[in-house]
């Protein structure tokens, strides 16, 4: 490009976007070529993050925010002008370059959207643990929440959870285990007033993740993993040094639906290599006992059989009442 031609006589708006959810100052290498070079760098707001640390950087940025009319004027003989994007994305400004260009009457610099910083998977979590905070300080409701208050929506969005996964829908499952993530996020602040052993989301967040590479040596060590079997293998075995139980029953939560505690007993006990009889009592209780573990020695979870054959037996029921799927 020289500079005679029209898109050098006309300049160049670059509208610089940054991330919230990125330590300010950390800005890729092109967006600082862009600022660098720019005859003039705008913002309009003057409590931007980025401000102090562009001055520092020794960019001269001007408090201001110029209409579009004025912006392309200023462009007008081959300027550069870099806009540092407001966290609104300065909708007046974008909207009156776009009204301008479509108009057909203005000559119109070259217009560029330049990210300067991009998020990285799983940077929403921070919008999720900020917005966490301020309801937990500012909703009457949340605000006087405790962990055994909200013990039952765990149970609730769990179950919520499964059916979403049962029935296939996305949608579903997607805003479910949002409403999970809720409970966890929400029992952790919570978790932050407690005057003798607080913690936070951070905690919760490094306790999984070194539970997580210590259970997986043929991931994050040397050991060696080639199938499921040799995995789960690695899991317990870790895991029983780390909680050094003495039975293999330890653990094992007794308030959980009956067949899948009758399940996760009969798993403990098979991969165990225990030879422990049924209980030779009789009822229907014991006859459950021994379907849920014929069950579960061969690969099937009888919980969730008896939700199926359960769901089936409500659609018998609404085709008996008329109802049509």
């Amino acid at each position: 490009m020289n500079a005679t031609s029209p898109e050098a006589a006309t300049g160049r708006i670059v509208l610089l976007t940054t991330s919230h959810r990125v330590a300010p100052g950390l800005l890729s290498w092109p967006a600082w070529q862009a600022l660098h070079a720019a005859d003039r760098v705008l913002c309009a707001d003057g409590a931007h993050p980025q401000l102090p640390y562009l001055r520092e950087a020794g960019t001269a940025v001007d408090e201001a925010s110029p209409s579009a009319e004025e912006l392309v004027a200023y462009c007008a003989g081959g300027r550069t002008a870099v806009v540092v994007a407001t966290g609104e994305g300065d909708p007046a400004l974008t909207d009156g370059l776009a009204r301008l260009a479509g108009s057909g009457r203005t000559a119109m610099p070259e217009l560029e959207l330049l990210p300067a910083s991009y998020d990285l998977p799983g940077a929403r979590l921070l919008d999720l643990v900020q917005v966490m905070d301020r309801i937990r300080a500012e909703c009457p409701w949340s605000s006087q929440q405790t962990h055994k208050g909200l013990a039952k929506y765990g149970i609730e969005e769990a179950y919520e959870l499964v059916e979403a996964i049962e029935d296939g829908d996305r949608d579903e499952l997607r805003e479910e285990l949002g409403d999970v993530l809720l409970q966890v996020v929400f029992h952790a602040r919570i978790a932050e007033e407690d005057p003798d052993a607080p913690f936070s989301v951070d905690d919760v967040a490094g306790g999984i993740v070194a539970k997580l590479i210590h259970r997986h040596p043929h991931v994050f060590g040397d050991a060696t993993a080639t199938t499921p079997e040799e995995v789960k293998e690695h899991w317990l075995r870790t895991k029983a040094v780390e909680k050094r139980r003495t039975s293999v029953t330890e653990g094992i939560p007794l308030g959980q639906p009956a067949l899948a505690l009758a399940a996760k007993l009969s798993s403990r006990v098979r991969t165990a290599g225990l030879d422990v009889p049924l209980p030779g009592a009789h009822g229907i209780g014991y006859d459950l006992l021994a379907l849920a573990v014929r069950a579960e020695e061969a690969g099937v979870d009888p919980e969730a059989a008896l939700r199926s054959a359960a769901r089936a037996y409500r659609d018998a029921v609404l085709a008996a009442e008329g109802h049509t799927a």
